[in-house]
Order: C-alpha cells, then sequence, then structure tokens
C-alpha cells in the first residue's frame, strides 16, 4: 500500500475498476436448513415413539439406544454444514485476478495475480480431478470441492472471462 493512501480509498479504486469476473464459490449441501429442521423432527418424534414402545414392553435401556442414533445424525449434519462456511471469491478485474478463500474457521488467504500471464489448467481424469490457476511458479488450486462438471463449468466461465479481458486489453 502507498504511504498515505488509505485501505478504503484502495478499495473505492479497485471497486472503480471494470470487473470481468466476481464469481463467490461455495460448497454444496443437499439438505437446506428448513430440511435439517424437519428431518430432525421427524427422527426425533420417531425415535421417541419407538423408545417409549421399549419401556411399556420393559426393554428401557434401549431407549437411551434412540436418543442416541438421533444425536449422532444431529453431530453429523453439523459439521457437514460448519464445512460449508468455506468459501472462495474469484474475482478479475482491469488490473488483477484475486482468488480469496475463507477457511472454516474465518481465516483469509488471498492470491493475485497478472491477468496477462495466467493460465487455467483443468486437470480432468477422475472425480478427483483440479482446477489449478498458475502464473510465474506460482498456483492456486481453485473450487476443490466442487463437482467435476461445476468445475469444467467454472474453468470455461473463467477462460471466457479471460479471453473478454484480453480483448479489452488489445482494444485499449
Amino acid at each position: 500500500m502507498a504511504a498515505g493512501v488509505s485501505s478504503t480509498e484502495n478499495e473505492q479504486a479497485e471497486a472503480a475498476q471494470r470487473v470481468f469476473l466476481d464469481a463467490v464459490l461455495r460448497p454444496y449441501r443437499s439438505l437446506p436448513p428448513r430440511g435439517f429442521f424437519l428431518l430432525m423432527a421427524v427422527l426425533g418424534t420417531a425415535s421417541l415413539v419407538a423408545g417409549t414402545t421399549c419401556i411399556l414392553a420393559g426393554a428401557w435401556p434401549v431407549f437411551g439406544f434412540f436418543g442416541l442414533d438421533v444425536a449422532l445424525v444431529y453431530v453429523a449434519f453439523r459439521v457437514s454444514y460448519r464445512g460449508a462456511r468455506l468459501s472462495e471469491c474469484v474475482r478479475l478485474t482491469e488490473r488483477s485476478l484475486t482468488v480469496e478463500r475463507v477457511s472454516i474457521r474465518g481465516e483469509r488467504r488471498r492470491w493475485q495475480f497478472e491477468p496477462y500471464w495466467l493460465r487455467v489448467m483443468l486437470e480432468d481424469k477422475d472425480e478427483s480431478g483440479t482446477l489449478t490457476l498458475a502464473s510465474h511458479g506460482r498456483t492456486v488450486v481453485v473450487g476443490s470441492f466442487l463437482a467435476p462438471a461445476e468445475r469444467r463449468s467454472f474453468a470455461a466461465l473463467l477462460q471466457g472471462a479471460l479471453a473478454r479481458w484480453r480483448d479489452f486489453v488489445a482494444a485499449a
């Protein structure tokens, strides 16, 4: 940052630039919070009814296991939703391509590349393929949590944005 220039002035200058791509990538979760609440209500009710039946039949120790399975399902979903806090923001402006990753713990990491030299490499061998951005010996893997089809789609979107950026630079 230049001496005497505040970060808000830098942010305003960056916002004034032409944006060719501004994408936020997040892991997909198939069950929205409302569905999670309904699932837990159904499981809890079913476990309560089955547990009560076991108590009435004299098998009272089984009741605790019905509660335990509901608790384990709850914990598994909470861990899954915690993983959904991960996000990656990919932004291509006139001056740079920036990748900002926010971890599940809220830690931020930022990479900045010169778009002219940027290579978008999609390794699509199998389900574990990667999308890598590389320039001047630096690389960053983007969208590792995306499904293969989503990763291919985002790679095409990014390559299209880079082509528009190169056309813009050539015309300027």
